[in-house]
């Protein structure tokens, strides 16, 4: 048989499967409709305007078709699998198993036409239109019938839109009706723009949220009422805006803040507990009513924003509640205003705070595998005192211990050990020689580490890590948080090592760096924007921004920084020396309900200088691994074309380099159920700064380009709300440190070799996404 023919029938078995599939998930849908019934797929929206642009009509009909109820069964590429399934599980006997997960879960009962209601449809786009400044509008509806499916076909006409002439607002002597009218340059509604039965909604809104700034505590929008008149001009509308005269008095009345009452130990139990004297306890404008005497009253003073005569505002209550929840001690909050029995337009607060257990426990066991082969378990316990000096701060103590087999691979035997502890003390609040006031909702803190960890890696070598640190973490807002460690110190001392890893320092010098004495000292600061949270927004972002100064203010004053050939110690250790940038900038484009491309660029360099020649070890940067570029295993990769040999102790060392470039992007979407699916593509390399001998290839040069490694590859993410799991497959399409021109490998791609899929297939095992 001729190749030619070969492909011909190859593509003609492929169609067969296709029409096959369309056969299957369709036309066996209908045949377990129940009689006389028919499958509802889906409602259409026709706009005929000859005056509205076609953009702005393709997007009313859009809004509009999304506003057709019911919705049809789902589809993926034109099929309704879903539908299938629940009809080939059939009904279930029991409330139980495999056909009842399958039909139940899985599956999805057809949208039969029965439940269609044609003239319902209409008369809510018919409302939404008009709502829209599209007056007397028509609406018909109509529905095609073909093989049991039904779908319905609406044709919505409306009338020219009519614009806003003019908007007046609330002009009579009450001093509300002056606020409102300061306020009118921020209203929603503009004239010249088209009338909108929810921009007025948002403008009463607006409005009521300008008033709680100003004490008006028991207003709300109802109190408002646009008087629409478009009885004059041509298609235009004039709106004013007006307080209702049946809205109470006290709507109208701006409060003040009485008495402030905090019940910091509150149970629904003791509600009607009569408090002693004792109990109660005066501190500035706080009555404060604690049996147990749980925190300093200060911590109330910092937390709450309101203060006895101030007026009333939204702004400050909101913050008052959040810092409450954000200060991690509390369970529940609950406050309440009443008026004063005894001032006039005066509100006394009352906060309600039940606690949440004093002190816990908390163990974490992790199994865990990655590219480089290793397959480990990992255990943590932690032991919490959530208000260990009685001012809401959080003192932990953890201990930990894991260990990592290679079971095959280059590495097999060199297993890795490590123990180690860590004790952390958090306080709600700024500790500095001077006063900070944060206005935010979210509680700053500071926060003292002290952390030692024993590695051991079997037949190599072991390393004692001590790291302390003192720093403050603060959010500007939901979007934007900062954190800033003043002191931040490592010091890494090695043990055990031997003959065998000498023996491999001997053949790649580069290895000894691993076991080389550390001493790290000098602030940190890392910079965070999101707003991935806004779930409406097609494009969304994520940057990290990190800066790293090790030993400067030091150097200076030791003169390591002048001076390359004398190296300064501290303690006998040589002090290291750099500046170090990290920026991880990421970007989210929704594609669809359940589908987006998610991506990512990650640049980093470190320079160092005076008494160091090289960055720490630690310190360095590396790729490759379930989390970078997924085709090639973790630390593997670069620098630069450079390739680690194996050294005659079947050891294949860890590579790092200076400088670190990396892309990735990943096409996500949901299959079904808690199944997700992926399709990645990674790209990226590290290198060196300098020139090194020993590893040809690896310093950075203007060719770096053609470095680059590239891989792609295959996921599924299992959604199981407490965690996510991740599977990855990924092979390499372009292997840096082949020859140039041979580095492309995607002639060579043969899944159905055996050889080629042991040597490039790379499975990744993870929790969570990769970015």
């Amino acid at each position: 048989m001729s190749k030619k023919h070969s492909n011909i029938e190859t593509h003609c078995i492929r169609y067969f499967i296709v029409l096959s599939l369309f056969f299957v998930f369709g036309c066996s849908n209908t045949k377990y409709l129940p009689e006389g019934e028919l499958l509802y797929t889906g409602g259409s929206v026709t706009v005929k305007d000859s005056i509205i642009k076609k953009k702005e009509r393709k997007a009313l009909e859009k809004e509009l078709e999304g506003l057709l109820r019911p919705k049809p069964n789902k589809q993926i590429f034109g099929l309704k699998p879903k539908l299938w399934i629940y009809n080939i599980a059939g009904e279930p006997k029991k409330q139980k198993g495999i056909r009842y997960w399958l039909r139940n879960t899985v599956g999805e009962p057809p949208v039969l036409f029965s439940k269609v209601d044609l003239d319902y449809n209409a008369s809510v786009l018919r409302n939404f239109t008009e709502n829209r400044g599209y007056f007397k509008t028509r609406v018909s509806a109509d529905s095609t019938v073909r093989n049991k499916r039904v779908t319905a076909e609406y044709t919505v006409t409306p009338k020219k839109q009519y614009i806003i002439k003019s908007v007046t607002f609330p002009d009579d002597s009450l001093k509300m009706s002056k606020i409102i009218a300061r306020s009118a340059r921020r209203s929603l509604l503009k004239v010249g723009k088209p009338y909108d039965l929810d921009l007025i909604k948002a403008e009463r809104e607006r409005i009521d949220a300008r008033l709680k700034e100003k004490g008006y505590y028991y207003f709300n929008p109802d109190y408002i009422l646009a008087k629409v008149d478009s009885s004059k001009g041509d298609h235009e509308v004039k709106i004013r805006l007006v307080i209702k005269d049946e809205a109470p008095a006290k709507a109208l009345t701006a409060y003040k803040i009485g008495n402030i009452f905090v019940y910091p130990n509150y149970s629904l139990s003791n509600d009607s507990v009569v408090y002693r004297k004792r109990d109660i306890k005066q501190y500035n404008d706080f009555t404060i009513i604690d049996t147990a005497d749980t925190f300093k009253p200060r911590v109330f003073d910092r937390t709450i924003y309101f203060k006895k005569g101030d007026l009333y505002n939204r702004k400050d209550h909101n913050l008052t509640l959040n810092r409450f929840v954000n200060l991690g001690t509390f369970n529940f909050v609950k406050n309440e205003f009443r008026e004063s029995d005894s001032i006039p337009k005066t509100l006394d607060s009352y906060y309600y705070l039940t606690l949440l257990p004093k002190k816990f426990i908390r163990v974490e066991v992790l199994g865990k595998t990655n590219s480089a082969s290793y397959t480990g378990t990992e255990i943590n316990v932690n032991w919490n005192n959530r208000n260990f000096f009685r001012g809401a701060e959080l003192f932990t103590v953890s201990v930990f211990g894991g260990a990592d087999f290679q079971l095959s691979g280059k590495n097999s035997g060199k297993n890795i050990f490590k123990l180690g502890a860590e004790t952390s003390l958090t306080w709600p609040r700024f500790i500095t020689p001077f006063h900070i006031q944060g206005n935010s909702e979210f509680v700053p803190r500071t926060k003292a580490t002290l952390r030692y960890e024993y590695q051991n890696r079997t037949q190599l070598y072991a390393l004692n890590s001590f790291n302390s640190s003192f720093g403050y973490l603060w959010k500007e807002n939901i979007r934007k948080e900062h954190q800033l460690n003043v002191i931040d110190v490592t010091y890494v001392s090695p043990n055990h090592v031997t003959d065998e890893y000498l023996a491999a320092i001997a053949e790649d010098q580069a290895l000894g760096k691993v076991i080389e004495k550390q001493l790290i000292f000098g602030p940190t600061y890392s910079f965070t924007y999101t707003n991935t949270m806004q779930k409406r927004k097609k494009n969304t972002f994520y940057f990290n921004g990190e800066l790293d100064l090790a030993g400067n203010i030091t150097g200076l004053v030791t003169g390591a920084s002048i001076k390359k050939d004398n190296v300064k110690n501290i303690f006998d250790v040589p002090f290291s020396q750099y500046v170090k940038v990290k920026t991880d900038l990421r970007h989210y484009l929704k594609l669809g309900k359940e589908s987006e491309l998610a991506s990512r660029v990650i640049l980093g360099i470190g320079y160092a200088y005076g008494n160091s020649n090289a960055l720490p070890t630690s310190k360095q940067f590396v790729v490759g691994g379930t989390n970078s570029i997924r085709a090639f295993r973790a630390r593997s990769l670069g620098p630069g074309s450079y390739k680690a040999e194996v050294t005659a102790n079947d050891y294949v060392p860890d590579q790092s380099a200076d400088l670190k470039l990396e892309f990735n992007t990943e096409y996500r979407a949901k299959l079904f159920s808690i199944v997700r699916g992926a399709v990645f593509v990674d790209a990226g390399n590290i290198w060196l700064l300098h020139n090194d001998p020993n590893r040809q290839g690896a310093e950075i040069t203007k060719d770096f380009m053609k470095q680059l490694a590239v891989g792609a590859g295959v996921g599924l993410r299992f959604d199981l709300s407490f965690l996510v799991l991740r599977t990855d497959l990924a092979f390499p399409l372009r292997v840096p440190y082949l020859p140039e021109g041979q580095r492309w490998v995607i002639d060579d791609i043969n899944f159905e070799s055996g050889p080629w899929r042991k040597e490039n297939l790379i499975l990744n095992i993870a929790i969570g996404y990769p970015f």
